[in-house]
């Protein structure tokens, strides 16, 4: 077992992805629920909702990004995959960076059961730039096939095994 599974998951079972999961489910999660209240739909609970989930969301932010940080480290430098990774790094700041910013100046809303234009624009701005940083996510796999492993042939068992296997490691490689 090496040190660097804890960190960034097992070869062919990145830890990332899975993370964004949730960190994207919460983004997506307050900008619903900030439009919610801005029209009259639930509007107390919806504001309440917005502010929460922007909160999730950001706590979700770190250890996504740390395993994406991690993920962006062994990338060679100067290559066309590292371009990518990078601009996705710069599109998600980018985003937490809108989300924070728009939860600071919404908690005074949250307090008082509502979501006000700024910080609501803010958060769509984030909502934005995270959608623009999950594309670029999705090209550093589907594309430059970043942490896949390609073993078309592999049991499924193997394939699905949570233990680290020669030739998963190998193909890591």
């Amino acid at each position: 077992m090496k040190l660097s599974y804890l960190i960034r998951g097992l070869p062919g079972h990145p830890l990332h992805p899975p993370l964004t999961d949730a960190t994207i489910g919460a983004y997506t999660a307050a900008a619903v629920m900030g439009f919610a209240s801005i029209v009259g739909v639930a509007e107390r609970g919806a504001a309440h909702g917005w502010w929460l989930a922007l909160v999730v969301g950001l706590i979700f932010t770190v250890p996504t990004a740390l395993t994406g940080l991690a993920d962006w480290w062994t990338i060679s430098p100067g290559t066309p995959l590292k371009r990518t990774a990078t601009s996705h790094l710069i599109a998600m700041v980018s985003a937490t960076v809108f989300f924070l910013i728009a939860a600071l100046i919404g908690h005074k809303g949250y307090r008082h059961g509502a979501v006000h234009a700024g910080p609501y624009v803010l958060t769509l701005i984030g909502f934005a730039a995270m959608t623009v940083g999950g594309w670029l996510g999705g090209a550093i796999v589907y594309v430059h096939g970043m942490r896949v492993l390609s073993l078309v042939d592999e049991s499924a068992a193997r394939a699905a095994s949570p233990l680290p296997k020669p030739e998963k490691e190998e193909a890591e490689a």
